[in-house]
């Protein structure tokens, strides 16, 4: 991974679909000189050894739609952060 651009003292949010992805990616990012990172998922899957790799990276927060329960994963992650979007669905139906 290549990290194009300038972070140092810059807040970075990442919007991906893997959290081995968006980890490595955080790391590069402080590593950089970004002074908090943030990850935004539509689906908050956090199969296998997603919650691991999640608390072992400085994220600000993990932003999560209520697209998949999530109390469980947030029992094990304090960085998960959900976002209801049952008005939006509900206005969209």
């Amino acid at each position: 991974m290549v990290l194009v651009g300038d972070v140092k003292d810059r807040v970075v949010i990442l919007v991906a679909d893997t959290c081995g992805t968006i980890c490595h990616a955080a790391d590069k990012l402080l590593s950089a000189g970004a002074t908090k990172v943030y990850a935004v998922l539509t689906h908050g899957i956090f199969s296998g050894p997603a919650i691991s790799r999640i608390n072992n990276v400085a994220f600000k927060a993990v932003a999560v739609t209520n697209t998949i329960p999530q109390e469980d994963k947030m029992r094990h992650c304090p960085q998960i952060q959900v976002i209801d979007i049952s008005m939006i669905l509900a206005e969209v139906i």
